[in-house]
């Protein structure tokens, strides 16, 4: 059932119309409000408006909340690697691989397909059918930490630590080349590749700020493997970023050398840990996965040399 809003702006002071509604309304993260008036579920008197439309003493607002889309992604007894589960959400250890969502040619065999049957069906709805319980994702060839919520509080709060840059995302990788650096951060905005869409790239245009740090752990025969921590969460940040920098991650067949002198099946990336802030348990919490068996593999294979 949908749920409808009216409000009645009663401050002199002038404001974004998503800001003003995020004050407003607990409930509703800034990034949903920003989706239903992209949506045109949200109007300003009566017409449809954007995000950074000022609004004034007087104006009305009606807010058009959709009702929760009937999940039909096909539940699948898939195992997983559970590493915190509770009533909320849980954290899982997403092998390489493994695809996290349905999508255009991967519509079975996901994560998703196997919390619905993990989760039996209880999974937040914020992200639509496609993705629920999703709050952020890792790409199919990257393993490791995910965070799924259960509840859709719980993952507007857990979304509200992303955009705060509040919750920690650390990545370890091995890439090409020597990192002169013990340590550095890196600040470049990510779009569309304006030559591939299906690529990621550093620009100006069409972009959002993407800010990577990294750390040296240990420099290997003509090569690095790095921590990579996230400030930002764009698509293939990590993976642009290396790459930008003249370090591609070894094994990514998209960003680094053509050639795979490993013959690994993808990039040597994963995500080792994740931190947050428990919505509704009102404490912080951490979980670290190690490395798997490719990763180690590869480490020591380099090491040897």
């Amino acid at each position: 059932m949908e749920k409808e809003y009216t409000l009645t702006v009663a401050t002199a002071e002038s404001f974004r119309l998503d800001k003003y509604i995020s004050m407003q309304v607990d409930d509703l993260s800034r990034a949903y409000i920003q989706k239903l008036i992209e949506d045109n579920k949200i109007q300003v008197n009566g017409k449809s408006v954007k995000s950074h439309t000022k609004v004034n003493e007087g104006d009305y607002i009606h807010i058009c909340i959709p009702a929760p889309e009937v999940l039909e992604v096909k539940a699948e007894v898939i195992p997983l690697d559970i590493v915190y589960e509770d009533e909320y959400l849980l954290v899982v250890n997403k092998p390489q691989g493994m695809v996290v969502h349905p999508a255009q040619g991967n519509y079975t065999g996901t994560l998703v397909n196997a919390l619905m049957t993990h989760c039996e069906g209880k999974l937040s709805a914020i992200n639509g059918v496609i993705r629920p319980g999703i709050v952020h994702r890792i790409d199919k060839d990257t393993s490791g930490l995910l965070l799924v919520a259960k509840d859709n509080q719980v993952h507007i709060g857990l979304a509200e630590q992303i955009k705060a840059h509040t919750l920690t995302r650390k990545y370890i990788a091995i890439v090409h080349g020597h990192i002169k650096n013990d340590k550095g951060t890196i600040n470049m905005p990510i779009g569309r590749h304006s030559g591939d869409r299906k690529k990621m790239a550093a620009t100006h245009k069409n972009s959002k700020e993407a800010v990577t740090h990294f750390t040296v752990l240990e420099r290997l025969e003509n090569f690095t493997y790095v921590e990579c921590v996230l400030e930002t969460g764009r698509t293939h940040q990590i993976r642009v970023h290396m790459s930008e920098i003249g370090h591609p991650i070894v094994g990514d067949p998209v960003y680094g050398p053509k050639k795979n002198h490993f013959h690994l099946k993808g990039q040597a990336l994963h995500a080792k840990v994740v931190g947050f802030f428990h919505p509704i348990f009102d404490k912080n919490m951490a979980f670290e996965a190690p490395p798997p068996p490719y990763f180690v593999k590869l480490r020591d294979q380099l090491c040897k040399k």
